[in-house]
């Protein structure tokens, strides 16, 4: 293996852990306002689906433009479990995750026999209708105004505050990615990357393409959901919006941007669309627009991604 392939897959492993886990570490060092402790509760919140995305899109070849629909599904799950069933909010939030894994499984199974274009519309299709579900169940829902949640409560202890919310996100983060770590470097990741590269020649080696594919759609959705219930609890209140196509369109971007198969890639995405609007705010007439040239400037010059380009950059500066 050439060495450019080791540095990058020391990054994706405990090198890339050990990474995250100081930049966690340092981030309350030099951040003290409640501003930016909240945009970096949101980075962790989206890099936890983006990560989970990327085991999908970058390891599975398989693109999804609907797992909007799932954050939201462990959004509401956390927001509706202890006013319709008397859970607490962390059971609310498991159980959200649970029933994403369900719907994953049963609607993974007739959804990823299709391919290409054709996955992306069923993919789409399955969050509008997620959307449309959450915005017309006003009874059950709140409707287009949402519902609250309760607060996060353990034990006596409730949880308040940005800086708190930090370390809950990050922590549950950290354990996302250890899991996703472990899951790249298994038989079970090798055997996705096969797929990626290739179905009919995984089928050939004894590869059950279907089978891998649906085991990662689910663990994905759980990924989205967890994101969706921390977020939930984070802002105290839930609404469609939630499941928008934007959403997902957004979760997509960031792990383009950030490289697909890289585990850091997708935390940079993630970073990078929700850090990058909050310097654009000076000039709000022309926020998106300003993003919008980013994110083409961006792919024009690092093609692969934001982490794969530069680790590919360092290691031929490395080798002269």
């Amino acid at each position: 293996m050439k060495e450019s392939s080791n540095g990058r897959w020391a990054l994706e492993g405990w090198g890339g852990l050990l990474i995250l886990a100081a930049i966690l570490l340092l981030v309350p060092v030099f951040v003290h306002s409640n501003f930016h402790l909240r945009v970096m509760v949101l980075v962790w919140v989206f890099a936890l689906a983006a990560i989970g995305l990327n085991l999908l899109m970058g390891y599975a070849g398989q693109v999804s433009l609907g797992h909007a629909g799932f954050v939201a599904i462990g959004a509401y799950s956390t927001a509706l479990g202890p006013t319709l069933l008397g859970l607490s909010p962390v059971l609310s939030l498991l159980g959200g995750i649970a029933l994403s894994a369900l719907i994953a499984l049963v609607v993974g199974r007739p959804i990823l026999r299709l391919k290409g274009h054709y996955l992306s519309v069923a993919t789409l299709g399955f969050g509008i209708l997620v959307f449309m579900c959450l915005n017309n169940e006003v009874s059950l829902t709140g409707g287009p105004d949402g519902t609250p949640v309760d607060q996060l409560k353990l034990f006596g202890w409730t949880a308040r505050g940005n800086i708190t919310w930090y370390w809950i996100t990050g922590g549950v983060f950290l354990v996302g990615a250890w899991l996703s770590v472990n899951l790249i470097n298994s038989p079970t990741g090798l055997a996705l990357r096969s797929i990626r590269d290739s179905e009919i020649a995984s089928s050939v080696i004894g590869i059950d393409v279907a089978r891998y594919k649906l085991i990662v759609f689910v663990i994905s959705a759980c990924y989205s959901a967890a994101a969706g219930g921390l977020l939930a609890l984070f802002n105290g209140h839930v609404t469609p919006t939630i499941s928008d196509f934007l959403v997902s369109v957004q979760l997509v971007t960031m792990v383009v941007l950030g490289g697909m198969g890289s585990m850091l890639g997708a935390v940079s995405g993630a970073a990078l669309l929700v850090i990058l609007p909050q310097f654009l705010t000076v000039v709000h007439e022309y926020e998106h627009a300003f993003l919008g040239l980013t994110m083409i400037v961006t792919m024009i010059f690092l093609r692969s991604g934001i982490v794969p380009t530069l680790v590919a950059a360092f290691s031929r500066d490395d080798n002269g």
